[in-house]
């Protein structure tokens, strides 16, 4: 500990809640009337979803401690039980938020725009009979009705389902209670005949529920949608099978996780309610009340609709300059690599010309001889660089088949993408590839790619270390950065990186690389010490995801103390107070929220205009998981004019007064607008004048 009152609880936001915070920034969005209309109906879905995933791990992580009695306080000296309170009071005036500007803003608006959320009660009867005719051809035959009596239990209901509550009457005058799932698999917003109208796929089940319960009468109906735990744990210790025990953990998470959430429309019988609290056995504080449709994270389908007039203009990545064709012949990557190490910035510039076709090029080089490569989440998205809809997996498999030595690791407990990737592991042993799946106990979140390629009789290594995944699809939506370098000593550390995850080697001392859990939280304190030793002449910056880990929070206070500027942009968990007197006089906290989502990592220490800073990237943020309990890689970048890249990224963003929020010790406020620098806009701008385009009228595509 740095100071005997680290332990105090002043000294730091509530994690929890400073996720809820960035939700609301992300609300903001929703919110904005500037923003066109169908972008700021994506940022309700997003908001939504991101709330799902908040209860499936994070509220389902507290509750848990709560239902087991564990004392532990939180850094800022809250319970698990108060902080339940606390976020479920949070967590309802978001709602309100959602509900409103879903219900009162943008469904009207989207009336005016010929795209009508419409009720079965306001459409003629034609519409009526051609939605008859959907139900029974199209979705009346995936319907599946359970009832609940003494000879039928109370179903599982499964996690994120959209459902209906039915109380139906029999003939002898006894009210029943039954279920009705809402198909997945089935368009949530039905549209019709004109295509401009659609009705919700609940509300044309609700109406037809006599078809499903023939004989009775339906006396009251509501939708209703549970949430479920999604962080359970895999003992790695005791499976002799990771791949074998991960699947065994999958089949239970679907069967058997824990309720933890309750969602119903505004005007819910007490009856439903109290036969749903029963059956899932929650609480009733873990109900929440929307006025809005449940599960808005399909408002995805309505964005999916072809009207460009209504989003953002569409961005086609630039090719980074290094590696455009020449002569309408692809460049040798290697070549490039060589001459110069090269830092690619999506989605700016294209994960397809780069990451993609470097990969692509060695899979088909016949002087390479190995591949050695992390994955943590990856998609099959289309990738013209790469044939088609072969991506990374498939790309490795070819390598593999043309007899490369081709070694992946593939982390199968990546949350919510487990099941994925245990397919892909499937996959790839078949096509021949060595996989392996990480060091027990820790999460393989390192973005690393090592190629080993024989040169005139030596051999020569060539790197990536990336912010982001090998996800062509998020490489177009998230802010991320790649480094591709021959430089031997980073190819070296990677060499001993690959032999530790695959192998029975000890950690070592790196020469470019921060390796956690090793020797990244040290190598971090060693340099914010030396920038605090400098007193006023100290300098840290940082652009990251998340900054939560108190050890690491504290050295930044005593550094402050000590007279050092600190500047942080942090996308999403922040628990650093700033601007405190006595405590963090000399820390900023902003965070960027627009279009993209900010991923990149930059750490930044020391004076630019001294000449002494050290620039890092990687996939590293300053959590306590990713410190002590994840293998992470940072690599020092020491090209002068790959430095220049990362100081340009940070000084837009700590100019940006238009996607800008700023933390005032524990409040996040709007930057007032003055100069109109939008991070976004001004570095889509500078990479398409990078490559030598019009950024007037080459941004489209």
């Amino acid at each position: 500990m740095v100071t005997d009152t680290a332990a105090d609880a002043s000294r730091y936001l509530n994690r929890e809640i400073s996720l809820l915070d960035f939700q609301e920034r992300v609300l903001a969005l929703a919110e904005n009337e500037d923003l066109p209309l169908l972008e700021r109906v994506k940022f309700v879905a997003i908001v939504s979803s991101n709330l799902d995933e908040f209860f499936q791990v994070r509220v389902a992580g507290l509750l848990e401690q709560h239902r087991n009695d564990v004392t532990s306080l939180s850094p800022d000296g809250l319970s698990a039980g108060d902080q339940v309170i606390a976020i479920n009071e949070r967590v309802t005036a978001i709602n309100e938020r959602i509900d409103a500007v879903f219900t009162k803003d943008l469904v009207p608006a989207l009336a005016e725009e010929q795209i009508s959320i419409v009720s079965l009660d306001d459409v003629s009867p034609k519409d009526r009979a051609y939605l008859d005719t959907v139900f029974e051809t199209q979705v009346f035959p995936v319907l599946t009705p359970l009832a609940v009596d003494p000879s039928h239990p109370f179903p599982y209901i499964s996690d994120l389902s959209l459902n209906i509550a039915v109380l139906v009457r029999d003939d002898e005058g006894e009210t029943r209670f039954a279920r009705v799932k809402i198909p997945a698999n089935v368009a949530r917003f039905v549209p019709l005949e004109d295509g401009g109208r659609f009705i919700r796929l609940e509300e044309l089940v609700g109406t037809h529920l006599s078809r499903l319960f023939g004989g009775f009468d339906v006396l009251a109906w509501s939708t209703f949608r549970v949430t479920r735990s999604a962080d359970i744990a895999v003992e790695e210790d005791e499976a002799d099978d990771l791949l074998a025990a991960m699947e065994s953990v999958l089949r239970y998470r679907s069967r058997a996780a824990q309720a933890v959430r309750l969602e119903v429309r505004s005007g819910t019988s007490e009856g439903i309610l109290r036969m749903l609290l029963n059956g899932l056995q929650l609480e009733p504080e873990m109900v929440q009340r929307r006025d809005a449709p449940l599960g808005l994270g399909t408002l995805w389908e309505l964005y999916g609709l072809p009207r460009r007039d209504l989003k953002e203009e569409s961005w086609k990545p630039v090719t980074q300059p290094a590696l455009v064709e020449v002569d309408g012949r692809a460049p040798d990557l290697f070549a490039e690599i060589r001459k110069h190490d090269i830092l690619v910035h999506h989605p700016y510039e294209s994960f397809a010309t780069s990451t993609a076709a470097f990969l692509s090029q060695a899979a088909a080089d016949p002087n390479v001889l190995a591949i050695k490569q992390t994955l943590y989440r990856t998609s099959m998205a289309d990738d013209p660089a790469i044939g088609g809809e072969e991506a990374i997996v498939r790309t490795l498999m070819a390598a593999a088949e043309a007899g490369k030595q081709v070694v992946v690791l593939v982390e199968l407990k990546a949350r919510f993408d487990e099941a994925a990737n245990i397919n892909w592991a499937k996959m790839l042993e078949a096509a021949g590839v060595h996989v392996v799946y990480g060091v027990s106990g820790l999460k393989t979140h390192s973005k690393v790619l090592l190629v080993v390629r024989k040169e005139r009789g030596e051999i020569r290594r060539y790197s990536h270390i990336g912010t982001g995944n090998y996800n062509p699809k998020t490489a177009r939506l998230y802010e991320d950065l790649a480094l591709f370098t021959a430089d031997p000593d980073v190819g070296t550390d990677l060499s001993e990186l690959f032999n530790l995850l695959t192998g029975h080697a000890k950690p070592t001392h790196y020469r470019r690389l921060l390796v956690a859990p090793h020797a990244l939280r040290s190598g971090i304190v060693e340099l914010i010490r030396e920038q605090a030793a400098l007193g006023e002449g100290g300098r840290i910056t940082w652009k990251i995801n998340h900054l939560v880990d108190t050890e690491i929070i504290d050295e930044l206070y005593a550094a402050s103390a000590k007279g050092c500027r600190i500047n942080l942009v942090i996308r999403g968990n922040c628990s650093v107070r700033a601007g405190v007197p006595g405590l963090s006089d000399n820390i900023t906290v902003r965070s960027i929220v627009g279009r993209f989502l900010e991923h990149s990592r930059i750490y930044k220490f020391g004076d630019t205009a001294t000449g002494t800073a050290k620039h890092f990237v990687g996939s590293a943020d300053m959590m306590t998981r990713n410190l002590n309990g994840r293998v992470e890689a940072l690599v020092q970048v020491n090209d002068p004019q790959l430095i220049d890249r990362l100081e340009e990224i940070l000084d837009v963003t700590l100019s940006d007064d238009v996607l800008a929020w700023e933390l005032g010790d524990t409040t996040w406020t709007k930057v007032p607008t003055v100069d109109g620098i939008d991070t976004h806009e001004t570095l889509r701008t500078r990479s398409l004048e990078r490559a030598g385009l019009d950024p007037s009228g080459s941004a489209s595509g």
